[in-house]
């Protein structure tokens, strides 16, 4: 663990309970301090009252486009907060989804995209370079 990664903090917005307690004990293993939100509607809530180091938000929640909406969200409030956006599309349809283009990265308010499943050794990467360390 860094020394100063106690002080990063990580929004986890998931409506799956089973990922987003998977992410909080991947990333509390690694060191960093976990705020957890089961849809768009309480992170937006819970972002009225803290500003994150990264989020961490699945695609697919209790809308269709609650990933979508809440990484607008959260670039509206700190263009600076690295969103990573989390997405088990593939696994369910089948479909190739990633933010390649200029113009796929134009309307995905996100930094980075995984795949669900998401292993340890992913997530950890993506966190360290998404906050330059």
């Amino acid at each position: 663990m860094n020394e100063n990664q106690g002080d990063i903090t990580i929004l986890v917005v998931d409506d799956d309970i089973d990922v987003r307690e998977q992410m909080q004990f991947q990333l509390e293993a690694a060191g960093y301090n976990v705020v957890t939100a089961e849809g768009q509607i309480p992170a937006e809530k819970l972002l009225e009252t803290m500003k994150p180091d990264l989020a961490i938000v699945d695609l697919m929640m209790e809308h269709v486009d609650g990933g979508f909406a809440l990484s607008y969200h959260i670039k509206k409030i700190d263009q600076n907060i690295p969103v990573l956006l989390i997405t088990g599309v593939t696994a369910e349809t089948g479909f190739e989804f990633d933010a390649q283009t200029a113009e796929e990265q134009s309307w995905i308010k996100a930094d980075a995209l995984l795949p669900k499943p998401i292993r340890y050794e992913q997530l950890i990467g993506k966190v360290k370079k998404l906050l330059n360390r």
